[in-house]
């Protein structure tokens, strides 16, 4: 299966998204389709063996949309011709309600216009007036008949259904006036077709100015890196564009100029300021053998580094491409409104001809009864309930992904509100996992040579502590011995064959499955009060080494923990160090639930043991041991630095150094929800009460609203939805 991320022109209403998503998902070889309105995409994943890109373009095509291509690849259309449009469609409308209205607000109006000495002259002006907001409002026509015809009607198809229903009513009464057959001058709807499109067209306007800020996020990222950088070559550095920077070419970077690619620095050091994607303030010392990220800015340094990921696989893409899978997925109480529009607009089609019918009925006119058909018609608007999920959303989680918190799937956003417990893997996630050698004690063997074969076994790890003994072959011109058939011992430690024997580098608590009396144990739990993870080195049945392993609290994780912990959410943490070495870490950061000695496997049964006692849950780990308790937890949650398996695992991954994004996860998800219940409580309330003053519920009181003032309610309803979203936008320096 593919997934690829376009995007959709010609939408303009939550029943069009669900349209087209509805649409899409009947097509063989398309497994899942998500339409985000907000973000003007669709997310598809499909069969490569049964369809192509070509197909789904056809698909959308076919559905009465447009499909402009693969989102990353486009770009907004210019809008100043529409600007231009606006304002002369602005006078013009100004000018036909003037006509049409001047004399009832008592203006000066020429004699041509007044309605009871010259109706034909009125009309026809009126008319001429009107026609050119039909060539104005073409796209509305256009995509309301389209859907229509592929019975999926959306908010275009109610305004076309009522200008048209007004302008063939008003053509009709004029002409038969014309001719003598009536004697009474008719009301007619011509500055209504008019003014109709004119407000529709206004909230469009309005409403892509709203969302245009919902993509800051991805916008700005997109805009981190440099249009260009500079290679080195034989004959010294060339300026090209960043899109010809292939892997493995040396790039320089001067003070001042930023990363041009993810790289490794082979020469020279600098302070490179990282802080929009680690979110540290502080630029971090760089320096030969250093990672270094497209986009960072190099503050005070010459260097240069060999390119390593380029286009698509550099870390600020892959942060766009999270951010937009994410928006183009829908978290369930999104998936329910849409349900709920897609019936929306074949039930107010049903009450606009009940309307007509019981204004007939009660012998109101056929003037009026036109009216309430194109009131209700237009004052009915599913744009604000559409909107008030996704475009919440979508803000949220560009503001998440500006600070550095990257979701996988808008549901993820929904349920973090639901959390009251966080594991916490200690290593790597609570510390730096940056761990060195503190103690070590040698038993009956030369130091060196059992030191250059326990580098050789650690060098093929990946885990934290194999890092310690990297360092310490390099810090003591240790040359690690070649070693074979390295293995993992889930929990435990690892293995390597060695001069035809097996080194086992494992815990304490592993010598019982080896059958080693252990002399060592004083030894053993004085390094553990101290807070050192234990390895001990045996071969050949008997104890050669035995090391403390020590590592540091990532600064600020107290504090982190106590605010979670102030705002009702119960902290663990977990780890396959003893008890003893777990219990020195959990009182520096006051975690009063601690679970020590877990295996792998056995950290996945306590994230079940926690759910089953109904706890909502989150995992947040950063290594291979950590990825089955990742994927059994409700939230997975990955650290900056994490491996490739724990990143794939994770729901969230958090692309810099502290746990704080969590609580602000926890907070904004909270936020966000209380926000789109606004939305929702106001949409509903708004159709609640206008629809039935546009059918004409209340005329026994007095109270009724035309065409004109149905369609500036509907734009004020999206407006308001619009504006109360972005609420969620925080004011940055």
């Amino acid at each position: 299966m593919k997934r690829i991320v376009l995007r959709i022109g010609g939408m303009s209403c939550s029943a069009c998204s669900g349209g087209l998503e509805k649409y899409l998902n009947r097509q063989d070889g398309i497994s899942m389709a998500n339409v985000n309105l907000v973000m003007a995409s669709a997310s598809v994943e499909y069969d490569e063996n049964k369809i192509n890109y070509d197909d789904i373009a056809r698909y959308v095509k076919e559905s009465g949309f447009e499909c402009i291509g693969e989102y990353s690849k486009t770009e907004d259309k210019d809008t100043s011709s529409s600007k231009k449009q606006f304002i002369i469609y602005t006078s013009l409308a100004i000018l036909l309600l003037y006509a049409a209205m001047g004399h009832m607000m008592g203006l000066p109006v020429p004699p041509v216009l007044n309605m009871h000495t010259h109706p034909l002259w009125l009309y026809s002006i009126s008319f001429l007036l009107a026609f050119p907001f039909l060539i104005y409002g073409y796209d509305i026509i256009k995509s309301g008949i389209k859907n229509i015809i592929h019975l999926t009607p959306n908010m275009d198809s109610l305004v076309t259904i009522g200008v048209f229903s007004a302008l063939i009513y008003s053509i009709t009464v004029s002409l038969l006036f014309a001719l003598g057959k009536t004697d009474t001058p008719p009301e007619v709807y011509f500055e209504s077709v008019a003014i109709v499109i004119y407000f529709v067209k206004l909230g469009r306007f309005i409403d892509r100015k709203s969302k245009s800020r919902t993509k800051n996020a991805i916008s700005s990222l997109v805009q981190l890196t440099p249009t260009y950088a500079y290679v080195k070559t034989d004959t010294g550095s060339v300026k090209i564009p960043l899109d010809e920077v292939k892997e493995g070419d040396t790039v320089i970077c001067h003070p001042g100029e930023k990363i041009a690619v993810d790289g490794e620095i082979t020469k020279g050091c600098a302070h490179v300021d990282e802080a929009f994607i680690t979110g540290e303030s502080k630029p971090a010392l760089k320096k030969e053998g250093d990672t270094v990220l497209a986009g960072s800015l190099n503050v005070n340094g010459y260097v240069e580094y060999t390119a390593k990921r380029v286009g698509k696989s550099s870390t600020v893409s892959e942060i766009v491409h999270l951010v937009l899978e994410s928006s183009a997925t829908k978290a369930p109480i999104a998936k329910t409104a849409d349900i709920i529009c897609l019936y929306f607009v074949p039930t107010v089609v049903a009450i606009a001809i009940i309307s007509f019918i019981i204004h007939l009925a009660l012998g109101l006119g056929i003037s009026s009864a036109v009216g309430a058909l194109i009131t209700v018609l237009v004052v009915a608007c599913p744009c604000a309930l559409g909107l008030a999920t996704p475009l919440a959303t979508v803000i949220s989680e560009g503001e998440l992904a500006r600070d550095g918190i990257l979701i996988k799937k808008s549901e993820i956003l929904e349920s973090a509100s639901k959390l009251n417990t966080v594991i916490f893997d200690k290593t790597g996630t609570l510390t730096h996992g940056k761990m060195k050698i503190a103690d070590k004690y040698f038993f009956g063997c030369n130091e060196r040579d059992i030191m250059s074969v326990i580098c050789g076994a650690e060098a093929r790890s990946s885990h934290p502590i194999s890092r310690a003994f990297s360092e310490y072959a390099t810090e003591n011109k240790i040359l690690p011995a070649d070693v074979s058939d390295f293995q993992v011992i889930d929990g435990c430690g690892i293995s390597v064959s060695h001069n035809g024997s097996t080194l086992y580098l494992v815990n304490g608590k592993y010598l019982n499955k080896l059958e080693i009396e252990n002399p060592h144990r004083e030894t053993e739990l004085t390094l553990s009060k101290k807070g050192n993870s234990i390895v001990y080195a045996v071969q050949n049945s008997k104890i050669l080494a035995l090391f403390g392993i020590s590592d540091t609290v990532r600064e600020g994780t107290a504090n982190e923990l106590l605010t979670l912990e102030k705002n009702g959410i119960e902290c663990v943490m977990l780890t396959g160090d003893n008890q003893e070495t777990a219990s020195v870490i959990a009182s520096e950061l006051n975690i009063s639930k601690v679970i020590a000695g877990v295996m792998p496997k056995g950290k996945a049964e306590v994230v079940k043991q926690i759910k089953a006692e109904g706890k909502m849950c989150a995992m947040v780990g950063d290594g291979i041991n950590d990825a089955v308790a990742l994927s059994a937890s409700d939230i997975s949650i990955s650290m900056h630095g994490a491996t490739d398996i724990a990143m794939d695992c994770a729901d969230v991954i958090l692309t810099h150094s502290s746990i704080g994004g969590i609580s602000k996860l926890i907070t904004t998800s909270k936020r966000t929800l209380k926000i789109i219940k606004e939305n929702l409580f106001f949409a509903f309330l708004y159709n609640s009460l206008m629809i039935p003053i546009a059918a004409g519920a209340l005329l026994g009181f007095g109270i009724s609203i035309n065409p004109m003032i149905a369609s500036l309610a509907m734009v004020m309803s999206s407006l308001c939805v619009s504006l109360n979203s972005l609420r969620l936008i925080k004011r940055r320096k």
